[in-house]
């Protein structure tokens, strides 16, 4: 059976219309020119507005921006705007939806950014779609040149410290983060990484104002958010959710077993539990939502994930090295009915003993989606050590690269 999709009454800030022209011409007709204003009352307008990053930490977009233009100040070197489309996430396809429809919201909020910190060298990082952004930077005169930074798909990639240190010349791998990448990153320069839908939010604070901006969403988390939906029988889509929203109003909750919020980094959630929940930037995470049917095993679906996990990791420190693959087998042995012997024992100390050790946040990434697995699934699990699955569907929702 195919569940229907919610109708979702928004209109799109960020995205325009499909089949619309992604050129300059339009998008001024969309939005408006752009007015850079003085730095001090742009970071005043993004700090009255609220903007947090929609990279998956929801990091205060105001703080990180000061905190850049402080660290040029103090080392008297100007820093570096890094607009961060990467994805390396499998499951979600809102930056390169951006990106495709609407690259010149994103260019304005690179000068805006630039501006607002004093840079004088600007990126645009990404995996997929570096030809029409090379086109759309060829329609514009920006008093910054932008260049366009071509990497290879890898869930790492788009790490901070990783992506500073490819555009400096190196591997797209995680560094320890001290001094942090808003310190010293790109060239040993003060640098903000900051991912595209966030500067695409940050071009229209420039245009309208905090105001304008507070008026979706709700007092506490004001604005919007671009969500990946995966529901069985359908494409993925990308659309447009006010914060505040029902979950249920963006997934057919009727007969889903249990949603995943966050994506591969994020937890898995029983659907009783998802049908309380509105969209909030405290677990949205790369705003992937996936509602896994009654009749699929959400072991097996988080196995295959945990594997592609560990195969990706970069392989520098002993928590990637070590702990990650013995997760993902153990899990794999959890997914598979029979004799389970003490791996729910050892997943549990395993997760504890990786937690909070890495270069990176791989390992705590990781770390969540398991427990969040071993307790939303842990009937299934009960299932599987007596033998049995209760899954009567076994075709995959996720999506996982087939080289992993």
């Amino acid at each position: 059976m195919t569940a229907t999709l919610p109708d979702l009454h928004m209109s799109p800030r960020l995205l325009a219309p499909a089949g619309t022209p992604a050129d300059l011409p339009t998008h001024e007709q969309r939005h408006g020119p752009l007015s850079h204003g003085d730095p001090e009352a742009v970071l005043r307008a993004v700090a009255e507005s609220g903007l947090t990053g929609r990279g998956g930490a929801a990091f205060p977009t105001y703080r990180k921006l000061v905190a850049v233009a402080e660290a040029g100040r103090r080392t008297g070197r100007a820093p570096v705007v890094v607009a961060n489309g990467a994805e390396g996430e499998p499951a979600s396809r809102k930056d390169r939806t951006l990106l495709h429809r609407s690259p010149h919201l994103v260019l304005d909020g690179v000068q805006v950014a630039a501006h607002a910190v004093g840079a004088r060298e600007a990126y645009v990082a990404v995996e997929d779609g570096a030809t029409w952004l090379e086109s759309a930077l060829a329609q514009r005169t920006d008093p910054l040149p932008v260049k366009v930074v071509r990497l290879s798909k890898s869930f790492l990639s788009g790490q901070a410290s990783a992506l500073a240190r490819f555009v400096s010349g190196g591997a797209a791998l995680p560094t320890h983060q001290r001094p942090p990448v808003r310190e010293r990153g790109v060239h040993r320069a003060p640098t903000l990484v900051q991912n595209v839908e966030t500067l695409a939010h940050l071009a229209l604070i420039a245009r309208h104002g905090a105001d304008w901006y507070r008026t979706a969403g709700t007092p506490a988390q004001p604005g919007s958010a671009l969500c990946t939906l995966h529901v069985p029988g359908h494409e993925p889509r990308v659309v447009e959710a006010p914060y505040g929203l029902p979950l249920a109003r963006l997934l057919p909750l009727q007969g889903t077993a249990a949603v995943l919020v966050g994506g591969y980094h994020g937890t898995w959630i029983p659907a009783r539990e998802a049908a309380q929940l509105t969209v909030d930037s405290s677990y949205l995470g790369a705003g992937v939502l996936a509602a896994l049917p009654v009749g699929r095993c959400g072991l097996a679906e988080t196995a295959r994930v945990l594997r592609y996990l560990a195969l990706q990791s970069a392989g520098q420190c002993g928590p990637c090295l070590n702990g990650l693959p013995r997760i993902a087998t153990a899990f794999r042995t959890l997914a598979t009915p029979g004799p389970q012997g003490a791996v729910r024992h050892d997943l549990a100390r395993w997760s504890g003993l990786v937690e909070g050790r890495g270069a990176c946040h791989h390992p705590d990434g990781t770390v969540r989606l398991v427990r969040s697995a071993l307790t939303t699934f842990a009937a299934e699990a009960d299932a599987h050590a007596h033998g049995l699955c209760t899954a009567t569907d076994h075709t995959p929702l996720l999506p996982v690269p087939e080289e992993s």
